[in-house]
């Protein structure tokens, strides 16, 4: 028989995303709504050992939909990693009356789940990365917002690359993962997208494709390098002594993250934490929110992890098509 859940946490844990406070917002609005308390753990899982926790009502998260960020702000914890820490982590839901906490971030955080529910602490993950590399999710938190921040800043390199008639390597974030660097690609027309799925380290090709492309009149080139490859810099130091056109290389680095998220982004968040609030309020514990097949759904945390997810064949050979 499910513990009756009287009290639950939230908190967001690894790399922060646009859309976190959105989610943030659902769960304590959607927990009070079904007659429950919830507190706010500041800091992830570090807070969590530190004992950071407050109580949240309807007010405290006002005017936070628009933000990005996380009001709770997040870390990484090593010390949570250890049995040790997990165990500590357990009993102090324990000391504060938690019963069931509602983790958002990505698949590193799930682990630290993973292992509050072994230890008796109801959990459910909300899939809170820019990187859309949560394999049981069709869509992560983030996500848009990212791409769109991405695809602006694209555009302005492109104007000044086309006005100097340079080679410009774009570098995006993404982890292991080339969902950014593939959308932004094809919406920003790169001649060329280097994706860690795909890539082959054969450099010479994308100095033909360059050479290849002068000689038809294109003033620019336009490379977007996911952070999986990276080392922007020293490829753009080789192409221009190959080639003999000015080769710069612009990394976007943290703006990827920052920003007020999309209408989408904060949408999703919104109904993942509502539906995270829901199923842990019923009892559920050791489960991920998550998109897929059209509808919202819930997965085994276990199961998800070992999920895998990749590149849709026929869209990466559409952005190759595109590019030419």
């Amino acid at each position: 028989m499910a513990k009756e859940i009287k009290t639950i946490a939230v908190l967001t844990s690894g790399g922060d995303a646009p859309g976190m406070n959105a989610a943030i917002r659902a769960v304590v609005r959607k927990g009070i709504n079904n007659g429950v308390r919830v507190k706010g753990i500041k800091r992830g899982y570090q807070g969590l050992l530190a004992e950071e926790i407050v109580d949240l009502e309807r007010s405290d998260v006002s005017e936070i939909i628009q933000r990005g960020g996380t009001i709770l702000g997040t870390a990484r914890c090593m010390e949570f990693m250890t049995e040790e820490g997990q165990q500590q982590g357990a009993e102090i839901c324990r000391k504060h009356g938690i019963d069931g906490i509602v983790v958002i971030g990505g698949d590193g955080s799930y682990r630290g789940a993973l292992s509050l529910s072994r230890n008796g602490i109801n959990t459910i993950g909300i899939p809170g990365t820019i990187d859309l590399d949560i394999a049981c999710s069709d869509y992560t938190i983030g996500f848009d917002t990212a791409i769109n921040t991405a695809m602006e800043a694209i555009d302005k390199v492109r104007d000044t690359s086309s006005s100097h008639e340079r080679c410009s390597i774009i570098e995006v974030m993404g982890r292991n993962a080339g969902y950014i660097a593939l959308w932004c690609g094809v919406a920003n027309g790169a001649e060329d997208i280097l994706i860690p799925e795909k890539y082959d380290y054969n450099e010479q090709t994308i100095i033909n494709n360059i050479i290849q492309n002068r000689k038809k009149g294109k003033t620019h080139h336009i490379i977007i390098n996911a952070e999986g490859i990276g080392h922007s810099t020293s490829m753009a130091r080789r192409i221009e002594a190959a080639t003999g056109i000015e080769t710069r290389a612009t990394i976007l680095g943290y703006m990827q993250r920052g920003g007020s998220p999309t209408c989408k982004d904060r949408y999703f968040a919104s109904i993942m934490g509502a539906y995270a609030a829901d199923i842990l309020c019923e009892g559920k514990s050791n489960r991920v929110v998550a998109f897929r097949d059209g509808k919202f759904q819930d997965f085994d945390i276990e199961e998800a992890l070992v999920m895998s997810k990749s590149i849709d064949e026929y869209q990466y050979e559409v952005s190759r098509k595109l590019s030419q």
